[in-house]
């Protein structure tokens, strides 16, 4: 019966009208405090940056000089709108499969002239594959509450320009530094508004990858010198760039990035850090993963957790969530119906089999806001709900009649009575 009922499903939701599909912008009435929407409404512009001279890691051969070629980055930039721009508006992007075009609607206005001050920048790094709005509900929920956030189409990693591994573990956390130097040196109004100086990183799978390297975790003898499989060795010893104690790492570490968000870095599992390798990350570090992960592993994923022993950092879990725990968008409609490309439904690729991608989505954005308002915007207040017990079914609901909380209140700050469930946080400090 399932297996009929489905497709049907699906191809009703396939009649309605686009408008009404696709939402990125869901907040659920029982979600924690902090994702709900800021002050500011949001715009949003697409813009194709260009780093010229880049080492062409797909077309490089086994001996002679590596080519290079300009290696162009189309980006998804969401930031603080004027007062009265008019709410709303909608993305064209491709599914899972790289060939079939859905409409995502969500809050940004196309174009919208940029609101008044300076505010953080955010750069949002999907997974392999993945492409720029796998993230779009993280993006518009941080520029609303003050935030410049820039998520890129990483060439080779994406859907519909899906390439070698290997140039992703090579690439991934130099294109990183590079969208975070063009976004400080971007002119024009939108450039005027970015604060720089205080950079965060999110990155997905092998987002998060690039951002451990990007800040630090230099690469492992294991990762530079293994000779198989091949899909793991780019030629002509590139990763080498990114090896513990090297110079291209200890160039590559930018200190206007003051914090790091790692959602199911993957990497640990194929030991391409070890514990000193990881140990070079100095920047606070909120790490989010499902206990179930079985692409980056979730023991893993806890062995990051431990050996990142020179910063302090904090590991939150969604118990019983594989690896697409928090990050991405809800399934698009379309992602539904059984893939011919692939031989199988795209809705796997985004969906959880245990947790609403919603009340993932609003978990991730009520964390984020709290990590980078603290480390960003030194909001000390925003310490309170990265201040929790570890079990959250272990809190206890404990307030008098005027909402106070009494001294055996230990209910996860920010979640309403009876929503902290399913969830793990841990908390270490640099050694």
């Amino acid at each position: 019966m399932t297996r009929l009922v489905l497709p049907m499903m699906a191809a009703a939701l396939l009649t309605t009208p686009l408008t009404a599909q696709n939402r990125i912008d869901l907040i659920r009435p029982d979600a924690p405090e902090l994702a709900a929407h800021g002050p500011h409404a949001v715009g949003v512009r697409t813009i194709t940056l260009t780093d010229p001279g880049r080492i062409d890691v797909i077309s490089t051969e086994a001996t002679g000089t590596p080519p290079l070629y300009d290696r162009e980055i189309k980006v998804e930039i969401w930031y603080p709108a004027a007062d009265g721009t008019e709410p709303g508006g909608d993305y064209t992007a491709f599914l899972r499969d790289g060939e079939t075009e859905v409409t995502l609607t969500g809050i940004a206005a196309r174009d919208a002239a940029p609101a008044e001050g300076r505010y953080p920048l955010i750069l949002i790094s999907h997974g392999y594959p993945g492409n720029r709005f796998l993230l779009s509900h993280l993006g518009e929920n941080l520029a609303s509450k003050g935030y410049v956030v820039v998520s890129a189409d990483h060439p080779d990693s994406i859907y519909s320009d899906l390439g070698a591994f290997t140039s992703t573990l090579v690439n991934r956390p130099v294109d990183q530094a590079f969208l975070v130097d063009s976004m400080a040196a971007l002119e024009g109004e939108i450039g005027a508004v970015i604060d720089a100086e205080n950079t965060g990183i999110v990155g997905y799978s092998m987002g998060g990858y690039g951002a451990l390297i990007f800040g630090g975790a230099g690469l492992s003898e294991t990762a530079i010198t293994r000779a198989e499989p091949e899909a793991f060795v780019p030629p002509q010893n590139l990763l080498a760039r990114n090896a513990a104690g090297s110079a291209e790492l200890a160039d590559l570490v930018d200190p206007r990035v003051k914090a790091i968000i790692a959602i199911a870095p993957w990497g640990r599992n194929r030991d391409f850090w070890d514990a000193d390798g990881l140990a070079g990350l100095e920047k606070p570090l909120l790490l989010v993963a499902g206990s179930q992960d079985d692409v980056s592993e979730y023991a893993s994923l806890r062995q990051i957790f431990e050996e990142t022993t020179s910063t302090e950092r904090h590991l939150l879990t969604y118990i019983s969530a594989n690896h697409n725990a928090a990050a991405p968008i809800p399934a698009p409609v379309e992602a539904w119906v059984m893939s011919e490309t692939l031989g199988w439904a795209p809705f796997e690729h985004y969906a959880d089999a245990v947790w609403d991608n919603v009340r993932m989505n609003n978990i991730l954005q009520h964390f984020t806001t709290a990590f980078f308002d603290l480390h960003l915007k030194g909001d000390t207040e925003k310490a309170a709900y990265l201040d929790l017990i570890e079990i959250a079914e272990d809190g206890v609901w404990s307030l008098d009649d005027t909402g106070a909380p009494q001294p055996d209140h230990t209910y996860w700050t920010g979640f309403p009575d009876r929503t902290a469930k399913g969830l793990r946080w841990e908390s270490l400090s640099a050694d």
